[in-house]
């Protein structure tokens, strides 16, 4: 049995994953993650827990492969094991056509900030940009606006929230009957219609839905370069019921699908473990 480990460093996580190679078969162990107060102990912490519930030895471990802008922090090998670190906008490339099967997509990534990948099922697996709109933003403005970041009281909130008191819609900006071809319920300006009436459940989400619309968008406009008409959706914010609903609701306006195939929020460890020897460096 050979056993490659995938450990992806992120701004407020460690997610790690293994690939059990036994001849042509290739199967994903259960992918996990960590906090910790810092890197170092969130990695260290992350491999112990991960081969004991796995059930791995250190022998049965072939190399590790880390990524993420913490992955500087690994220095050494870790347990006497090989290390090499290997780009992270590649990891989620590989780690999205992977998880969706798709030979030609947008990978989207929507960690702390949020990055755009064209990725092919041939390896190819282009940097497109990014924007400090993502999971960030959502904990950053939740925590000034209604003093709390923690998400599962986020997503409580968003349930009982009414964006008509946030947000301004074209369609109170416009006469439907004078312009029918346009869609009255998208939105003209995020948090353009902020009533003195709104209260934390509506604020909570007018802030997820802006969040989603902004990645959103961005990702249309990457895929329409492309002639592409299914979008990868990666990372954290994946796991955000608010998020996800925003995504489904634009599919019909724009003529796309917004997939989130399981796994989503590994998709960059996942992309790690699955990089080749000669992409990383020794560390």
């Amino acid at each position: 049995m050979h056993v490659v480990i995938g450990i992806d460093v992120g701004g407020s996580t460690t997610k790690i994953v293994g690939f059990k190679e036994e001849g042509d078969r290739r199967e994903l162990l259960e992918p996990m993650f960590v906090r910790a107060t810092d890197p170092i102990t969130s990695i260290y912490g992350a491999f112990g827990k991960f081969t004991s519930l796995s059930g791995l030895a250190l022998s049965d471990i072939d190399r590790v492969m880390v990524t993420g802008v913490g992955s500087t922090y690994i220095t050494a090998p870790l347990y006497g094991l090989p290390c090499l670190r290997v780009p992270e906008f590649s990891c989620v490339g590989k780690g999205g056509i992977y998880l969706s099967g798709l030979e030609d997509t947008i990978v989207v990534s929507m960690g702390t900030g949020t990055a755009f990948i064209h990725a092919t099922q041939d390896g190819l697996c282009d940097y497109l940009g990014g924007t400090g709109v993502g999971g960030g933003t959502l904990l950053g403005l939740s925590k000034k606006l209604l003093g709390m970041d923690n998400i599962e009281h986020i997503e409580q909130l968003c349930e009982k929230g009414d964006l008509s008191k946030v947000d301004l819609r074209v369609g109170d900006m416009s006469d439907n009957r004078l312009f029918p071809e346009i869609n009255h319920d998208l939105t003209a300006s995020n948090f353009g219609k902020v009533s003195d009436l709104a209260n934390r459940h509506d604020l909570a989400l007018g802030i997820a839905n802006m969040v989603s619309e902004t990645i959103a968008m961005i990702a249309l406009f990457a895929a329409r370069s492309f002639s592409i008409k299914n979008i990868v959706l990666t990372g954290n914010l994946t796991t955000i019921k608010p998020i996800r609903d925003v995504f489904d609701g634009l599919e019909a306006h724009f003529g796309v699908r917004f997939l989130i195939p399981e796994n989503a929020q590994f998709g960059t460890v996942i992309g790690a473990a699955l990089s080749s020897v000669d992409e990383g460096s020794a560390l």
